[in-house]
């Protein structure tokens, strides 16, 4: 059972984060305005899945809760998942309607024609590469042992668009290791891989041990830092037969990310209370290093059509950007939604 704590200090309960002060200084910035949604359609279903992931960067989607149900969702669940390999099959099958995702992810989904829907951009810069001495750069790389969870796996995907960047061939010049990341992170540690593609709060761990050292940070490093890393997507039938609940439901993931921009330590503590991380300490540092609040800077269209140049010339898609972009997204929503939450 989740403890429910008084709004006091630091502490926020899920009804007092909402209620308090977390939203109350922003609520005309980010057009938290009931009248918005009592004006439109009801939703044509109350009841909303959304995937369940241990990054921190995903924090977003659980700062929703209390949103979505104020856009009239009365059954919300997280759907657990072991791993983002079994999180993008239950979005394919239907048991997942509307979830956060990498990008680079969701480029190789399309071109699966997995019925895959994306929406709009969420946020930038949550992977980091981590190199022992040996490497001083990514096209260092060539040639070094780099561990990953699964080829196919959102790192391994998203490292071989960097690695094509660079003009290095990822299914020729690197020594991939399979193992599970809690365990390619300590051999790392150990020396007994080159290098590790970190996501919160796997970043801010190695930091803190002083493991290894940064190679590439997408938040702070071109070109990645003006791309989106993660994006939400949605289950196409889910978007057919519920676009006014669609709709609904990307409204409270936006507000969302905005408060995680303007309030970073309320929505770390949310996240703590709540169950979803341990660490407030943790997911303070995440909160404040991730830059929330570019949905509506940037073109989510740029994203795919980068990511998918770049996994082209990895030889990974057959696909060019236009038939990813015509196959598998859908910005009236986001549209709509960046006129009437304007920051």
């Amino acid at each position: 059972m989740i403890r429910r704590r008084a709004l006091t200090g630091a502490h926020v309960s899920r009804r007092g984060f909402l209620r308090g002060g977390a939203l109350a200084g922003a609520a005309g910035l980010m057009g938290l305005r009931a009248e918005l949604a009592l004006a439109e359609p009801p939703a044509e279903t109350t009841k909303v899945r959304l995937g369940r992931s241990p990054g921190i960067c995903f924090a977003p989607q659980f700062v929703a809760e209390e949103l979505l149900r104020s856009e009239g969702f009365t059954e919300i669940e997280y759907v657990q998942t072991a791993t983002t390999l079994e999180r993008r099959d239950m979005l394919a099958a239907g048991r997942i309607d509307i979830t956060m995702e990498l990008a680079t992810t969701l480029v190789m989904e399309i071109e699966s024609r997995r019925p895959f829907v994306v929406l709009a951009g969420i946020h930038v810069g949550c992977y980091e590469l981590f190199a022992t001495e040996r490497v001083r750069s990514v096209r260092d790389l060539k040639g070094k042992t780099v561990g990953v969870q699964g080829m196919g796996a959102s790192e391994h995907i998203f490292l071989a668009s960097v690695l094509t960047y660079v003009g290095l061939d990822p299914r020729r010049d690197i020594n991939w290791v399979i193992h599970p990341a809690a365990e390619s992170m300590q051999l790392f540690a150990e020396g007994k891989v080159d290098a590790f593609m970190g996501f919160p709060p796997e970043p801010q761990e190695l930091r803190a041990k002083g493991v290894g050292r940064v190679i590439l940070n997408t938040a702070l490093d071109r070109p990645w830092l003006q791309y989106f890393c993660c994006m939400a997507s949605a289950n196409r039938e889910f978007v057919r037969s519920h676009p006014a609940a669609t709709k609904r439901a990307l409204r409270a993931l936006l507000k969302a990310v905005d408060v995680c921009a303007l309030e970073p330590d309320r929505a770390a503590r949310f996240i703590v209370d709540k169950g979803w991380t341990p660490r407030y300490d943790t997911a303070l540092q995440v909160m404040k290093e991730i830059p929330y609040g570019k949905w509506r800077e940037f073109d989510p269209d740029n994203t795919l059509r980068f990511l998918a140049l770049r996994l082209h010339e990895a030889g990974m898609i057959q696909s060019n950007p236009q038939k990813i972009l015509a196959q598998g997204t859908d910005w009236r929503f986001l549209n709509e939604l960046k006129k009437e939450l304007k920051g």
